[in-house]
């Protein structure tokens, strides 16, 4: 059975066995079976092509210029307003100086004609994920920017999610502290860039 929501639902304590449930995310705590979201196929309301084109297109436009060249913080664009506490306390990082980060709301209003993906990879050295109502299918898109991924440590799991690892393939970010652990994060990989560099698709 496929299941289109957001959040799993069939929980490991059950005392019956569950029938197979495939959704879009699960967590630890859960038999939900993850598999591939909408996105991949495009979402055309926010102008996000199928993830052929935006493989491509994100590919080219992060090889624009060189990690060592771009600004030396970190950035993340989305829609705060989504029941998300850990994305509302993201806002209060908004400052380049103090926390290190630039944290902007997607312009709803304007058609999202400023939010292209492949333009998001270009200036900035990190690229912060945070889930929102549950999963996002950010992830895919901020792994591929060539800029080091720093991700708030999240709840759910995608069909890939689960095969990546902090200090490997992403700076894990505390939920807990959230603006103080980007800052401390954006400044170590300033100061390590060898060391950093291998959290940087290419």
């Amino acid at each position: 059975m496929f299941d289109c929501m957001d959040k799993p639902i069939i929980e490991r304590k059950a005392s019956v066995k569950p029938m197979p449930i495939f959704r879009y995310c699960t967590t630890p705590n859960h038999y939900d079976i993850p598999f591939p979201d909408w996105s991949f196929w495009g979402w055309s309301e926010i102008n996000i092509g199928p993830w052929e084109e935006e493989f491509r297109s994100i590919k080219q436009g992060s090889q624009k210029q060189s990690w060592s060249k771009k600004y030396p913080y970190a950035y993340w664009k989305g829609n705060p307003d989504v029941d998300s506490p850990i994305r509302e306390a993201l806002l209060q990082c908004n400052d380049t100086t103090q926390w290190g980060a630039l944290i902007m709301r997607q312009e709803i209003q304007h058609g999202f004609k400023q939010s292209k993906l492949s333009a998001q990879c270009n200036h900035r050295k990190y690229k912060i994920y945070a889930e929102g109502y549950a999963w996002s299918v950010s992830l895919k898109y901020i792994l591929l920017c060539g800029c080091v991924p720093l991700i708030i440590n999240p709840k759910y799991d995608d069909f890939f999610s689960r095969g990546l690892f902090p200090k490997k393939d992403y700076l894990p970010i505390s939920p807990e502290n959230i603006c103080p652990s980007i800052k401390t994060a954006v400044k170590w990989g300033n100061a390590h860039p060898a060391q950093v560099s291998f959290h940087i698709s290419s």
